[in-house]
């Protein structure tokens, strides 16, 4: 105690020293350190205090504070609505004819006539069209004359064997005579044979100078008008029979193979929905336009009504009754290591969870589930690869 007493004797006799001397010089104020090895001391202490402080603030935080909670997101989503028949197409198409012909002139020349248009309805051995017939009447007398004058050469050709032969009976004529004599008969015969054959082709050729129709059927297309010179067997006019009616629809190649071949489709006019047909798929294009990647398909009409006339756009679609089913976007899905799920929106709206389930077909736009999902749940259908369980979630306004 009387060290204490001691040292605090000296430090109030300094620090009364100290004053009187502050005082004796006239300043005021504060009171300066009693020392600069203590005012030292002092700024690195509070140096010390000002870099410990955050970390012990930090220290002092509750530790729920250190993970931030997610945000919330917002989501795009639709009601599973349970369907218990699939539909394929529909698909838009035209009603054409299963038989039908491109008409044309056998033999070259220019048209004079056109008696038939797209539409008119003709019948077997009507005129459709007519060439000029002054050129094939020029050959047909030029045939006459050469049938005249292989005939006079056969009758003369063969008077002459008759005398040779009668002769050579006498002794008169050699047997080199006889032989020769014929020889030119037959030659005459076959020339005159060869002319009566262009006689005929010259007479033909006259007829070929009109366009009959070789069956009942309607104009569907026209392909030469008057004036125009064409050559033998170049289209004129296409005639179709319309008691054969089909559709005939493109589908895209790659739904071409899914395209059940034995299904009854459902054909009905776009112009009057009401007026249907069946159809049976007759034939399917091996190959896909280069173009559009579609496959032409033909499709028989059973029965069909006066409606379907050559031309009508109609709609091509088949339903087929399946296991009941949810169809939702391919977007929908999440698939994980062989694990398939979909969020579901809680009855609240407000957060996800995530649900196992079992997928009946995969598109590359659709799939169907037919298990885990209840008709009416909301299920999320974009950024499914981004939420998280139990995260909280804002609702589009109407479900897609």
């Amino acid at each position: 105690m009387r060290m204490r007493s001691a040292h605090l004797s000296r430090s109030g006799e300094v620090e009364s020293a100290q004053a009187d001397r502050v005082r004796g010089s006239g300043l005021s104020g504060e009171v300066a350190p009693l020392t600069p090895t203590l005012s030292r001391t002092g700024e690195g202490a509070r140096r010390a205090c000002l870099l410990v402080l955050p970390v012990l603030l930090a220290a002092c935080q509750p530790a729920q504070e250190k993970a931030e909670a997610p945000p919330v997101r917002p989501v795009l989503y639709t009601l599973a609505k349970p369907v218990d028949r699939v539909i394929f197409g529909p698909f838009a198409g035209t009603v054409e004819p299963r038989y039908q012909s491109q008409l044309g002139f056998q033999i070259g020349g220019r048209v004079v006539a056109r008696d038939v248009t797209v539409g008119d309805i003709v019948t077997k051995g009507q005129r459709l069209a007519a060439l000029d017939p002054v050129v094939p009447r020029f050959a047909l007398v030029r045939a006459e004359a050469d049938v005249a004058d292989a005939r006079a050469q056969a009758e003369n050709a063969s008077a002459t064997e008759a005398r040779t032969r009668r002769l050579m009976e006498g002794g008169n004529v050699t047997q080199a005579q006889l032989d020769g004599a014929v020889a030119n008969r037959d030659t005459a015969q076959a020339r005159l044979a060869q002319a009566q054959s262009s006689l005929q082709k010259a007479q033909d050729q006259i007829g070929y100078t009109e366009l009959k129709a070789d069956f009942d059927g309607v104009v569907t297309q026209r392909s030469a008008e008057v004036g125009q010179v064409l050559s033998a067997g170049q289209a004129v006019v296409t005639v179709a029979r319309p008691e054969e009616r089909e559709a005939v629809v493109d589908i895209p190649e790659d739904l071409a193979g899914a395209m059940p071949k034995d299904g009854r489709f459902a054909v009905s006019l776009q112009s009057a929905p009401e007026v249907t047909a069946a159809g049976r798929v007759r034939e399917v294009s091996p190959f896909a336009d280069q173009t559009t990647r579609t496959r032409r398909v033909r499709m028989t009409l059973e029965n069909p009504p006066p409606a379907f006339r050559l031309g009508a756009t109609i709609t091509v679609s088949l339903s087929r009754p399946v296991a009941a089913r949810f169809p939702l976007p391919a977007t929908a899905l999440l698939s994980e290591n062989g694990r398939d799920s979909v969020w579901i929106v809680n009855a609240g709206g407000d957060a996800v969870a995530r649900r196992d389930v079992t997928v009946a077909e995969r598109g590359p736009e659709r799939v169907s589930v037919t298990d885990g999902l209840k008709a009416g749940e909301r299920v999320v259908v974009a950024g499914v690869h981004s939420l998280q369980e139990g995260q909280t979630v804002r609702l589009s306004e109407e479900p897609l």
